[in-house]
């Protein structure tokens, strides 16, 4: 049988702490070669949906024979670049039918190569992103940070959240978001999830003012973060290269990254308009820094590479492109807890296979 799971299911299925701990154990078997990746995927071809928007069809795949298991994560989108506030976003439209969004997960067997789960990719998604900067903190953050600022209110935000303080004992947070009304039900919410105070501010500076971990969990394809805010013994956290100003990045005293695929493979059909591919944007930031010589976050788990090794280095890490491989990790959780605990709906899994040779 194969196991249709839901988002609901995911959501029961794989706490922060969980994934953490699964995508820590899979990047060993990732730096040692017996784990595999394929970079991200990304072919954009315009859309009927709307002048100003591009239609992306993404994949990323990865195979984790310690668990038995490959991943591919599937993209289906309508995407957008409006400017909001004073930085230019990436915004995912759901234009599906009943304004939905399209993404899927398939976990396979590398034992018989059967299709054993597929589910929603979303909270999927929120949970690796935050886990991959929680791993960040983990091994670069001082050990006795207390505080955090973030900037973003949106659903990346949270997920920053819940991983640094399953890593870290924090105990004060502040946030920024150019919506006022935002920031401010964000943090009313995240204080109660938390349990900690989450104090909403006025400005960006004020956010990252005088904390231990500065946290970047936006859409922005622009800046956000910029040299002047850094100080002593502080780490940078951001969810994607453009927001962390390069001139930042250079300013820290280690800086690591996800990975050393620095960016998708983008295939862009004639007419599709693609501001991303605009000069010093998106994928195009930060042309001018050697990604290859960070450490990556493979190196520090297994000890490659040294992390922090005082407490007035300045750190940075950078969460620069995604893997598959974390999808296949997490899958592994989310399948095994699902069967132990009789979750989501099980199809014949001839649905899924053929006998015609392909």
């Amino acid at each position: 049988m194969t196991l249709i799971l839901s988002n609901d299911d995911v959501e029961q299925l794989l706490t922060m702490p969980d994934c953490i701990a699964a995508l820590e154990d899979a990047y060993v078997e990732l730096a040692e070669g017996r784990g595999i990746t394929r970079t991200r995927s990304d072919c954009l071809a315009p859309t009927s949906h709307s002048p100003e928007a591009v239609y992306g069809l993404k994949s990323m795949d990865g195979v984790l024979p310690k668990q038995r298991v490959s991943a591919i994560r599937i993209n289906s989108d309508i995407v957008t670049n409006p400017t909001i506030g004073n930085v230019q976003r990436r915004v995912k439209v759901p234009a599906a039918p009943n304004d939905r969004y399209v993404g899927l997960v398939l976990l396979f067997s590398t034992d018989n190569g059967e299709p054993l789960a597929i589910f929603p990719d979303g909270v999927l998604q929120h949970i690796r992103v935050g886990a991959t900067n929680g791993l960040g903190v983990k091994y670069m953050a001082r050990e006795n940070s207390k505080s955090v600022g973030l900037l973003g209110s949106g659903w990346q935000a949270e997920t920053q959240l819940t991983a640094v303080c399953s890593v870290r004992d924090i105990d004060e947070i502040k946030c920024f978001s150019p919506n006022q009304e935002n920031r401010e039900a964000f943090s009313t919410r995240m204080s109660e999830v938390l349990d900690i105070e989450v104090r909403p501010v006025d400005h960006p500076e004020d956010a990252m003012n005088g904390v231990d971990i500065a946290m970047c969990g936006t859409n922005s394809i622009d800046p956000i973060f910029f040299k002047d805010w850094i100080e002593p013994g502080m780490h940078l956290s951001c969810i994607k290269k453009p927001e962390i100003d390069p001139e930042a990045i250079k300013a820290a005293d280690k800086v690591a990254v996800h990975t050393h695929e620095n960016t998708p493979q983008i295939v862009v059909a004639k007419g599709a308009h693609f501001q991303e591919e605009s000069k010093g944007r998106a994928w195009n930031a930060s042309k001018e820094l050697d990604f290859t010589s960070f450490a990556s976050l493979p190196d520090l788990i297994t000890g490659r590479a040294k992390g922090r090794e005082n407490d007035e280095e300045v750190t940075c890490f950078l969460n620069n492109l995604g893997l598959g491989y974390q999808f296949a990790a997490a899958g592994a959780v989310i399948y095994a807890r699902a069967m132990e605990q009789g979750m989501g709906n099980a199809l014949p899994t001839d649905w899924f296979t053929e006998t015609v040779h392909p």
